[in-house]
Formats: structure tokens, sequence, C-alpha cells
């Protein structure tokens, strides 16, 4: 079932929304050579503690606040005091955030150094898909809108499109319906309405969209072992447009 938030229930995601971008804000920058995934997950458990929320994920049993994914791991990568982040590395960092009972879900793919001319497109391609998906998420239309722009974007540069999984409805809990494919595809494919909070997310392969699951039970690698590109935003749909809620304004300076 569709979860179509009021008002007051927006205004709490969006706050815990905008906590979850000023966290990006502060972390982004200092995603560096020399560090391990686990030291990037303590700095995003200090903030989020100290700004009164939790880390969204340990209602999912997650075994982090963040899920640190880099090169050819596609999602869910676990922090480890064993992974240390190298030159030249891809990062994709998801975090989720519950204030006050309200969650906020973002992704940002952080290139770590110099990286290749087809990595850099891979990552100005997943931006792009984010955009495009953004753009055909309003009111009137349907889920598969969404879906076919990032499907477009990405395949249109040679890019492998992840299927087996995909964004979602979240807010009050961190995954509601409906599901986002970022592939067209038959299936429940409900008209986009005011009330809708929704996480867009383009998993984007540098090769083929297959994946398998690592032993871990928690990541997902490439099967190819071809570098991953993971963004996403958090937005709401209104009467007369939609609102990216995990992104910072002059307003909220």
């Amino acid at each position: 079932m569709i979860r179509i938030k009021n008002e007051k229930q927006i205004d709490g995601i969006r706050r815990s929304c905008k906590l979850l971008a000023r966290l990006y804000r502060e972390l982004v920058p200092g995603v560096k050579a020399g560090m391990t995934t686990w030291d990037i997950d303590k700095l995003c458990v200090d903030f989020i503690t100290a700004h009164g929320g939790t880390p969204a994920w340990y209602s999912q049993d997650f075994p982090g606040a963040a899920c640190i994914s880099v090169n050819d791991e596609v999602i869910h990568g676990i922090p480890s005091k064993k992974r240390v982040i190298q030159e030249g590395d891809l990062v994709s960092l998801d975090i989720g955030i519950d204030l006050d009972g309200y969650i906020s879900d973002s992704a940002v793919t952080v290139p770590v150094g110099k990286i290749s001319e087809r990595e850099r497109l891979l990552v100005d391609t997943t931006t792009r898909a984010l955009e495009a998906g953004i753009a055909a998420c309003r009111k009137g239309n349907r889920i598969g809108d969404i879906s076919r722009a990032v499907y477009d974007v990405a395949t249109a540069q040679g890019f492998g499109v992840v299927h087996e999984y995909c964004g979602h409805g979240v807010g009050l809990s961190v995954h509601e319906d409906p599901q986002i494919p970022n592939v067209p595809e038959r299936g429940p494919n409900p008209r986009i309405v005011p009330g809708m909070v929704l996480a867009i997310e383009p998993m984007i392969n540098m090769g083929t969209g297959d994946i398998v699951l690592h032993e871990d039970g928690w990541t997902v690698l490439t099967a190819d072992g071809e570098v991953s590109c993971h963004m996403e935003h958090t937005v709401a749909v209104f009467e007369d447009h939609t609102e990216i809620l995990t992104m910072l304004g002059p307003e909220d300076e």
C-alpha cells in the first residue's frame, strides 16, 4: 500500500532530509585515500547522533550507519576497518537518518583523486539519470515514466542498469511502496499523486547490469567486476511541483 503523506509528515521528513544533506556537505570533501570505510561510518554515526537522530539502517539490522560501496560494489557495502580507500576509487555512500520517526534516504558516489574518462562519464551519466528520473516524477505521470527516463539516459552511453534493486517509497519507514525500477518493465505502474514521498536511485554499471551477492549476505557486486555508480535523492510530490528534499537551498543555510 502506498502511504500518502500529509503536510505535517512531509515537514518532518523534510527536516530529516535536510539534516542528511548537511551530513553529506561535511562528509564528502573529507573522503580521502588512506581512510577506512569504518572511519567514514564513524563520522556518520557521530554526526547523526550529535544532531538527535539515529542511523536509519540500524532498524534493518545493517551493520553500519552508512552503506559504503567501493568500485565494483554496487550497494550495501559493509563498513570495515580493513577496507582502505585508495586513490582512484569510486566510493558510493548510501545513508539514511531517522529523525523523530521520519526517515531520509540519499546516496552519492564520490571519486577519490583522479579517475578515468570513462569512469567520469559513468558518474556524470548516473547524475543525469537521477535528474531525468526526478524530472519525470510529477503529478499525473506514472512510476514507469521515472524508470524509462533513468534507463534511457544510462543506456544511451552504453552503461548497464541494475534490474534487481530499485527506488522506493520512503519517509515513515525505510522501504515503502511503490517500488521504482530503473528499468522499464511490466507490472504495477501506479499514477504519481501529491503526497507521495519517493527515493529515486539509479544504480548504473560500467559494464553489464548483472549483479551477484557477496557471501556476507549484504554487499551487491557487479557480475563482471566493472565499477558501479549510485546516486539517490528523496523527493516529495505536490500539486504543482516536485521538491528534492535531500538537497540544501539558500534558505537552508
